[in-house]
This record gives C-alpha cells, sequence and structure tokens, in this order.
C-alpha cells in the first residue's frame, strides 16, 4: 500500500534523525516546537488558530508535520520536537520518558466507515482488513474496542496517516473498511451517496487530540504552556459558541490555503456539528477528562491496568489548565 510504505519510509528517516551523532539543537527560551502528528485539515483550525494566537503573545512557534502520530511521539521522547499533539496514553506507559498531558483539544468524533458492497455490520468486518491512522491512534483504539464489543476479530490493521487520505482511499476503492473523522464523512456522504455504511459507535468519550511534553519542558517552559492552553481554552469557547468563528479564524491567519475560498460552507457545518456534540475542550480536560480516557483505552486493549486503579499525574500535568482555568473562568 503506497500511503504504508511512504510512512515506514518516514518513520526509517526519523528513526535515523534520532539516532543521529549530531542532533538538532534544543530550543531556546521563548521557543516551542509542536509536532503535529497528521495532516491539518479542516478539524485542525482550532488548533492551529490557538497556535498563530500563541504566536502574538510571544511565544515562537515552530510547527513540525510529520503526518503520523508515532513520529510525533517520538519526536517528544528523542528531543526533536517540545510539545506532541495527538492521544499518547500507550507511549505514556510504555516508555520510560516521563510524558504528561497538560491539556485536552478534543474528545473523539470518528465514523468507521465500510464500502456497501462488502460490508454493511460490524460482523461483517470479522477477519476482514481494515485502516487507521496510527499505531495507539484513537482511531485504532475505536476499532478495536467496536470489535471486541461486537464479538469479532479483524484482520490485518494497516496504518494510514490522515483522514483525508483515507477518504480518497475509500472513494478509488484501494480500501474497503476505515475509519474518518466527522468532515471526511460528510464528504464522503457528498461525493458517492449510499456507497458507504457508517458503522455505529456506542459509548465512547475520550479525548482525540491533547497536547504533551516532558516533564522538564513543562517545569521549565510554564510560562509559554500556560499561553498555549489559555489560547487553545479561548479559540474552543469561541467556536463552541459561534462556529461561524472557524472560518473567520482561518481567513484572518490564512490557515489551509489549499482548501479555496469554497471550503468556507463545509467548515461553518463541521463546526456546527463539532459544537453541538460538545466535543471541543471548553476547560482543557483534566481529571474527569482521564477518567474517561482510562476507560476508553483499557477496554481498547492499549494501556494496561484497573482504570479505577490508574493515577491521573502518571499521565497528566494539570498545572496549566488549572492556571488557565483560574484566570479563565470555568464554563
Amino acid at each position: 500500500m503506497t500511503s504504508l510504505s511512504r510512512r515506514n519510509v518516514l518513520a526509517a528517516v526519523f528513526a535515523a534523525l534520532l539516532g543521529s551523532a549530531m542532533p538538532l539543537s534544543a530550543a531556546s527560551a521563548g521557543d516551542m516546537r509542536i509536532a503535529f502528528g497528521d495532516l491539518p485539515g479542516i478539524e485542525s483550525i482550532q488548533t492551529l488558530t490557538a497556535i498563530e494566537r500563541a504566536k502574538e503573545r510571544g511565544v515562537n512557534v515552530e510547527l513540525i508535520i510529520l503526518n503520523d502520530e508515532d513520529l510525533a511521539t517520538q519526536a517528544i521522547v528523542g528531543g526533536q520536537a517540545d510539545v506532541g499533539i495527538g492521544a499518547p496514553y500507550t507511549l505514556i506507559q510504555k516508555v520510560g520518558v516521563p510524558i504528561r498531558i497538560f491539556a485536552q483539544i478534543s474528545t473523539q468524533r470518528f465514523f468507521p466507515v465500510v464500502n456497501s458492497e462488502f460490508y454493511k455490520t460490524w460482523k461483517d468486518l470479522d477477519g476482514q482488513d481494515v485502516a487507521v491512522q496510527a499505531r495507539g491512534s484513537g482511531t485504532e483504539a475505536v476499532m478495536l474496542l467496536m470489535a471486541k464489543n461486537n464479538g469479532i476479530t479483524l484482520g490485518t490493521v494497516s496504518y494510514v496517516p490522515g483522514s483525508e487520505v483515507r477518504r480518497n482511499a475509500l472513494i478509488q476503492g484501494t480500501l474497503k473498511a476505515s475509519i474518518v473523522d466527522a468532515a471526511n464523512r460528510r464528504a464522503l456522504e457528498a461525493e458517492a451517496p449510499g456507497k458507504f455504511v457508517v458503522l455505529p459507535v456506542e459509548n465512547v468519550s475520550a479525548s482525540d487530540e491533547t497536547v504533551f511534553a516532558t516533564a522538564d519542558y513543562l517545569k521549565n517552559n510554564a510560562a509559554d504552556v500556560d499561553i498555549l492552553v489559555e489560547e487553545l481554552i479561548k479559540t474552543g469557547r469561541e467556536i463552541t459558541e459561534n462556529p461561524a468563528a472557524a472560518v473567520e479564524f482561518r481567513n484572518k491567519y490564512k490557515l489551509l490555503p489549499d482548501l479555496g475560498a469554497e471550503a468556507d460552507t463545509e467548515i461553518t457545518e463541521y463546526y456546527k456539528e463539532t459544537a453541538e456534540a460538545g466535543a471541543l475542550a471548553l476547560n482543557g480536560g483534566g481529571a474527569e477528562a482521564a477518567a474517561g480516557d482510562f476507560a476508553f483505552f483499557s477496554a481498547a486493549g492499549q494501556i494496561e491496568g484497573d482504570p479505577a486503579s490508574l493515577k491521573v499525574e502518571d499521565f497528566w500535568d494539570v498545572g496549566a489548565i488549572d492556571r488557565a482555568v483560574a484566570k479563565l473562568g470555568k464554563k
């Protein structure tokens, strides 16, 4: 599969970087290198806007697009980036580097999609191949949990970064079963009415995107981290209150220019749906979000242990959230 092969090449190149005798220089005070483990799309406008606002407040942010959550988490472990975006629960539990989530950006709204010529229900996927975003990602967790809940065993799970990439592969027929975000689910329904079935996902409430960093970085760069967290919370609140604000942000900061002005209507509709679902974190997550994540990722088999016995402080540093909510007020 072309996308998977490219992912392996990227991973090999990045591994070489991590093992190089001449590592990239460390960030200076006031600098923040953010590893974005996905292809930015409509669903990224909130995060990209918060980053631009952090820049306006003096944080020198460098956005590193790695196209894969695996690479983003490796970047944090290897010191090639300061802040990662994803849901790194598996990494935190299994890697010795003390990485901590410091804010939730959004909760999951993923949609398993199958080509109706081949499958129509979860039972039809027993033994069949599927594609998800990345190893340890929320998309993989959803597919594994739903397979478990429906008493089936999936075939090969392939890793194909980019919800839009997976949507295009479904349209072209190179994928028959995958999982996409809300924007690409809407696009599939518009581009090929009736061709795909969206399989039901019950009782899933867990983090889709969070921001995370090493404990040392959070301790030594608290002022910059606080600014980023404040802007993530403010942007999430503004878009939830007025979904059309996402278009205003996009135009103000010249985000996703390749999509063209025709995407503005879709952006508004996407964020209207997202706001109605309450998917944007208004208070940064914290202990309540962690409890939901523990239950979800444990059930999906991505972290070990009784969810009730897992400790928030082993996965999260809530200091920046507490300071932001004290300043901005709680919603």
